[in-house]
């Protein structure tokens, strides 16, 4: 029997079978949306991990410093003007 090896799920994932297809944090059925709706209004990621606990505060962070590097590659990219 080959050994079998634990390997976390992705940061992120989409699949059709999973809520239509949206982006959700791996291994979970918790849509990325829902984060950025909770902070955009106002809530902590404290209050983020409370009412999703399927979620790490690791996965957040991660996902959380993808996200502003591809802002920040976006700008970095647009002309300036």
């Amino acid at each position: 029997m080959p050994a079998q090896t634990n390997v976390p799920p992705p940061l992120l994932q989409h699949s059709a079978e999973i809520l239509g297809g949206a982006l959700v944090f791996g291994g979970t059925r918790v849509p990325f949306q829902t984060l950025i709706d909770y902070l955009k209004a106002g809530d902590t990621l404290d209050d983020f991990l409370d009412d999703f606990p399927s979620v790490t505060r690791e996965q957040a962070f991660e996902v959380l410093e993808l996200a502003q590097e591809a802002i920040v590659r976006e700008i970095d990219a647009s002309p300036v003007g």
